[in-house]
């Protein structure tokens, strides 16, 4: 142990490397040391093969907007999202514009959002949604349509040979993206780097243990050589996906207590077939099956990634006891502590319909996921797609709920923080970092609020209340990041 530093990053993921962009923008004196266990950044949920790539903006994502029991909805999370990727779109702007990021084509590409829904039920909530949003301001453009051949000209593969007589219905928003986060995360820690910020890759930190002059002692262990380390620092953040919660118990810290995660993995059908690739341009995204979880939301995706378009099918989901792609297998049994083991088995009971579908997807043959993709694309021929495993997500367990989403576990003096959760996670990194810096940081707010506003200009306000300072901001984006508006 020969130095004090700054601030430690655990995990190379997105939220680091948005977390350590701020800090860096806001006191580039700083000293920032970030450790990455695998061989280079955004290998796990970060990594363009391991997400769906979905600029959230609750554009399509209907889970963000579920009916209520007399058939009515709420926009009011579908607009909270929305204004969270609306903060992400302005700081890659002017990262851009600073010279911090490359050019938009390299980590976002234009593609419309479209949701696809059939049966009388599903078409009549689907219509309610629609009018629901369509005088919103951050969702202005959004077309709805029941007539098939509208239909075939945004997405024709959804179309062809379809049963006639089905109830079906799209809406459609053109401005939608997808986002390669791997690359946002690998140019957003060169520029980090650059700066004077210290990565190391093959570093697995081990234990967090809080000092007498309040800093924390990081151990960590060289995964080549398995030669042990530490490092001081006076703040640390946890985003090692999974991790973060073993890490945040050995912490000690009293806020960790009663969380537990459970492990969810994913497998995508893929096909880079030209013909069928020409296609399809859009994310489009229906109903989850009864039981599923939100993320398994099933979904037709265009994808670039690395300059190569292709299309995406699922996820599916599948079972390991590991919280990360790379993970343990002990994983599920270590995080069990007394404070959190009669949440976890309560979830485990009344989750009943969960882990009916975890089995059932589990039983599915790559037919039997190519008959699911032909329920979107009737013309589906097995032969055209190939199997891909996704990401591992951590679902968060508290109070005897399976929670779906992103939390911030901080302790009560902003000396340590981490991540839990899952999606919307990457799309709206930039929003969940400008919370914790709130929170971790309180006494800089005042200082880092003029370069915070130069970063983000709506910083500390809303866009959806003011229609025409929407339209301004929005524009302004699309323009900079080459998106259809």
């Amino acid at each position: 142990m020969s130095e004090t530093v700054d601030v430690v990053l655990i995990g190379g993921g997105v939220m680091s490397a948005t977390l350590g962009t701020l800090i860096s923008e806001l006191q580039p004196d700083w000293k920032i040391v970030v450790f990455e266990r695998l061989s280079d950044v955004a290998q796990e949920s970060s990594n363009a093969w391991n997400n769906a790539g979905t600029g959230h903006a609750a554009l399509c994502e209907l889970n963000y907007m579920p009916a209520a029991a007399d058939g009515s909805v709420n926009a009011a999370k579908a607009i909270s999202i929305n204004e969270q990727f609306q903060q992400s779109r302005q700081l890659w702007t002017t990262l851009m514009a600073e010279g911090m990021l490359s050019t938009p084509d390299t980590f976002i590409n234009p593609t419309p959002h479209m949701t696809f829904v059939t049966g009388e039920k599903d078409v009549k909530y689907l219509k309610t949604r629609y009018e629901a949003l369509k005088n919103e301001p951050l969702f202005a453009g959004i077309e709805y349509s029941e007539d098939s051949r509208v239909i075939n000209q945004w997405a024709p593969l959804l179309m062809q040979k379809r049963v006639a007589g089905e109830p079906f219905a799209a809406t459609r928003v053109p401005a939608g993206t997808d986002v390669d986060f791997g690359s946002v995360t690998r140019q957003l820690f060169d520029n980090m780097t650059d700066k004077g910020a210290t990565l190391y890759t093959n570093r697995e930190v081990r234990k967090l243990k809080r000092q007498k002059d309040g800093t924390w002692k990081v151990n960590f262990r060289d995964m080549l050589g398995r030669t042990p380390g530490s490092i001081n620092a006076k703040f640390v953040f946890v985003g090692a996906g999974g991790w973060a919660l073993k890490l945040l118990q050995g912490s000690g810290i009293p806020e960790i207590k009663g969380y537990g995660c459970f492990p969810i993995g994913g497998q995508w059908l893929k096909t880079s077939n030209p013909a069928i690739v020409a296609q399809h341009k859009a994310k489009v995204y229906s109903q989850a099956a009864v039981g599923a979880p939100p993320m398994s939301v099933p979904h037709l995706d265009t994808r670039v990634v690395d300059g190569e378009t292709s299309i995406l099918f699922g996820p599916f989901a599948t079972f390991t006891p590991k919280f990360l792609k790379n993970g343990n297998m002990m994983d599920l049994i270590t995080q069990v502590r007394f404070h959190n083991v009669f949440s976890m088995i309560k979830v485990g009971l009344t989750n009943f319909n969960l882990i009916k579908y975890l089995v059932s997807e589990l039983m599915k043959t790559h037919k039997g996921k190519v008959d699911s993709l032909r329920e979107f694309m009737p013309t589906a021929k097995d032969e055209d797609w190939v199997l891909l495993n996704a990401g591992q997500r951590a679902q968060v367990m508290k109070g005897g709920k399976l929670q779906f989403g992103t939390e911030v576990i901080a302790h009560h003096d902003g000396s340590i923080a981490g991540l839990l959760g899952a999606s919307p996670g990457a799309s709206t990194a930039v929003s969940i970092m400008l919370d914790l810096l709130k929170t971790c940081f309180p006494d800089r707010s005042a200082e880092w609020e003029p370069r915070l506003k130069e970063l983000i200009p709506t910083y500390g306000e809303t866009l959806n209340d003011k229609p025409a300072e929407a339209d301004k901001v929005v524009s302004a984006t699309a323009e900079a990041l080459n998106i259809n508006r």
